[in-house]
């Protein structure tokens, strides 16, 4: 792992993580994903990938990674991520108005052209896609993850809250 908090890294290593400092010009809420790992490729030698499990996003259905990372060699994909698919009816609001996106109105949503959202439970890519500037490559492999867990994703207290709620209820899958 890789921070500049050192509370964060106080409780990595009491947990047995290994860590890298992470200079504060490439630290903080604004500064993309993709600079952090450039930065430890950067400091360790010999990665011919990288695999990113986003703490934000922290529970994965069993055997995630194995699975991923065999068909991630497979496939001679140069990164792969994790999608899963949106069942809703999208659109937007304009001056008052809501103009459908996905579907017309009247349309069960049985029916939808389907679409997909990046999930974010799991991320590979190849150090050279990373030096590249991609963790999502332009060929990169959706992997399609259709679990409750895809669901949690934690930005506000209302997140963690219900990915409490999701963990005592589905501890053991």
């Amino acid at each position: 792992m890789t921070t500049d908090n050192e509370q964060i890294k106080r409780v990595a290593v009491e947990n047995g993580a290994k860590f890298i400092d992470r200079p504060k010009i490439i630290s903080g809420d604004f500064e993309p994903t993709l600079t952090a790992i450039q930065h430890v490729i950067k400091k360790v030698e010999n990665i011919d990938s990288v695999v990113l499990l986003q703490p934000t996003n922290p529970f994965r259905p069993k055997n995630l990674l194995r699975e991923a990372f065999k068909i991630f060699r497979e496939k001679k994909s140069n990164s792969l991520f994790t999608v899963s698919r949106d069942y809703n009816k999208l659109g937007k609001i304009e001056n008052n108005k809501f103009i459908p996106f996905n579907y017309k109105i009247g349309q069960r949503s049985q029916d939808l052209e389907p679409l997909y959202f990046e999930n974010g439970l799991l991320y590979i890519a190849t150090t050279k896609a990373i030096e590249d500037g991609f963790i999502i490559s332009p060929n990169a492999y959706p992997l399609e993850v259709d679990h409750i867990f895809s669901q949690i994703d934690i930005d506000t207290e209302e997140d963690f809250e219900y990915a409490i709620y999701v963990n005592n209820k589905y501890k053991n899958l």
